[in-house]
């Protein structure tokens, strides 16, 4: 049994998404977010991305809870996922929009009845084991965002969830900055923050301020209007519908993901869509081009998502032509500037006119800057500090924020997933490092690809593949026919001829003159000889495949 307190990232440390971080104590856990992460480009054929929540798997029977900070993908994108692998069924504590996003996604799962939902809001204290956990008001890109204090019987733990602090919301209540100036007098033992801003200096401008490009361009457009945002920004699907409405425009919703989230805001109170505002995708074609207002899903580029399917011209009802305007509000999450700038490129093909930052002030983050996070470590005054949520670089300018604040270098934790925090009465200790690596998600299989086929779809993508055939007979220890080779991918067909057959001819002498006899040692043989000579030759390592068949 521990009597410290344990502290476990399993992601969103080192990289932007799949935010996930356990609480321990007296051999029970706590979980807080359960989020996902888009891929990189180089995670060929990857659809999301989970943490390793492996260390649970074996400890399944001391999971207590989960608590949900706000509606955002990396932060409730993984429940599904975790909760059908671990067999899991515990309360989950969410507000109440919260709980309504999370009603569909586990809908989807077939899992609406696999656990407990306990609806919770601002400044409510629950008792989940031997942790009370507090939620606290902050403003984000969603609303509703809470932090969570975490009182514990070693210390209190303040854990930010995505936040900054927006004095004039769109949507919700401010940050509640008295009860953060109360917990820091209680006094706080360790603060986890997000640092997705922390690079950037200066104030977060509120969501509002972003009213007056979106009031230009909706006086300015001469057609139809295409608006890419996150599914779950919904004050900023406010913020357009109230745009359309005094534009006197009509809007409708293309994505699944979009449809669902705002008639679940709306069916809860937190959308306010006046009547006959909201026309079906399908029936939109019926109004004027210059009252059309579409909001789609697809902001960061997504293969799938709506808009990308209209930049390529696949989408079902959405062809985009000249007069169009598609405003991108949103800036790439980081690793997808590539995909999102050949969008813009298509688009722009397909002779729209596409505005995005920095050509006007259409987006405004939902995280912190500099001066918010300055804030925060005033107002709570932590004894010990973890930067959470952000690149590596994110985090240690985070950290060079709190030293200049005055917090010492040896009370400011910077870590990354998997590395285990203890706390006890004598102070903080960096313990052992568990497996806090990706999950990869491609179709209907979870962790059945790993880093090596990532590296053959990579090698693939690049050099193609050799595919080579040949009949050895074990008996006698030799070779029965001649290799086949076959190339895809790898070296135009038409003069490929010359080049297998010389190959051929190398593979035949070494299987010929090889000692390695067993089919490992051939399949060895194969690859090292062909792999030099494609080298030589081409400058190429495509990848090798080998079929030996037995004489």
């Amino acid at each position: 049994m521990t009597t410290s307190l344990r502290i476990i990232p399993l992601g969103g440390l080192g990289e932007i998404g799949k935010n996930m971080t356990l609480f321990e104590y007296d051999d029970q856990i706590l979980i807080v977010d359960v989020g996902v992460m888009f891929p990189d480009n180089d995670m060929l054929g990857v659809d999301l991305v989970l943490p390793d929540w492996s260390y649970l798997k074996d400890k399944v029977d001391r999971i207590i809870g989960i608590v949900i900070t706000h509606g955002h993908e990396d932060h409730t994108g993984g429940l599904p996922f975790l909760l059908k692998d671990l067999n899991l069924a515990v309360p989950i504590y969410a507000s109440r929009l919260v709980q309504g996003m999370i009603e569909l996604k586990l809908k989807e799962a077939g899992l609406q009845k696999a656990c407990e939902r306990v609806t919770v809001s601002e400044g409510e204290q629950v008792t989940i084991g031997p942790f009370q956990v507090e939620f606290i008001a902050v403003t984000h890109s969603i609303p509703d965002g809470m932090a969570v204090a975490i009182r514990t019987p070693v210390g209190l733990a303040l854990h930010t969830g995505d936040f900054k602090f927006d004095y004039t919301p769109v949507q919700g209540y401010g940050p509640d900055f008295g009860r953060l100036a109360e917990l820091g007098r209680e006094g706080i033992m360790v603060l986890l923050a997000d640092s997705t801003g922390a690079e950037r200096p200066g104030w977060t401008p509120p969501e509002s301020s972003i009213t007056s490009a979106f009031d230009t361009i909706f006086r300015d457009a001469p057609g139809r209007i295409i608006i890419s945002s996150f599914s779950s920004s919904l004050g900023r699907v406010q913020l357009i519908v109230n745009m359309a409405h005094q534009h006197r425009r009509k809007v409708a919703l293309a994505g699944f993901s979009m449809r669902k989230n705002v008639e679940t805001a709306r069916k809860l109170g937190y959308l306010d869509i006046p009547r006959g505002t909201l026309v079906d995708i399908d029936k939109i074609k019926g109004v004027a081009a210059d009252k059309q207002v579409i909001i789609t899903t697809g902001a960061q580029g997504q293969p799938e998502a709506a808009l990308a399917r209209m930049a390529s011209g696949r989408h079902r009802d959405i062809d985009v032509v000249p007069g169009d305007t598609v405003i991108l509000s949103s800036t790439p999450i980081p690793g997808n500037e590539e995909v999102v700038s050949a969008m813009i490129n298509r688009l722009i093909r397909r002779g729209a006119d596409v505005i995005y930052p920095p050509l006007a002030a259409v987006h405004v983050s939902g995280h912190a800057s500099q001066e918010e996070m300055k804030l925060l470590l005033a107002l709570t005054k932590p004894e010990y500090f973890v930067p959470i949520h952000g690149e590596l670089r994110h985090l240690h300018a985070h950290a060079r924020l709190a030293r200049g604040l005055g917090i010492p270098e040896e009370y400011i934790l910077n870590i990354e997933n998997g590395v285990v925090l203890e706390f006890d009465e004598a102070g903080a200790v960096v313990g052992e490092r568990l497996p806090g690596g990706y999950v990869f998600v491609a179709g209907s299989g979870i962790g059945d690809v790993g880093p090596s086929v990532l590296r053959d779809r990579e090698i693939l993508s690049s050099y193609g593949f050799v595919s080579v055939a040949f009949a050895w007979s074990f008996a006698t220890r030799e070779l029965t026919s001649e290799p086949e080779i076959v190339s895809r991918g790898f070296v135009y067909e038409k003069e490929a001829g010359e080049l297998l057959r010389a190959a051929q001819e190398k593979l035949t002498a070494a299987l010929r003159g090889t000692s390695r006899v067993s089919k490992r040692g051939l399949d060895e043989v194969t690859r090292e000889t062909l792999s030099r000579y494609f080298y030589d030759r081409t400058g190429r390592k495509p990848l090798i495949v080998t079929t030996i068949l037995e004489a």
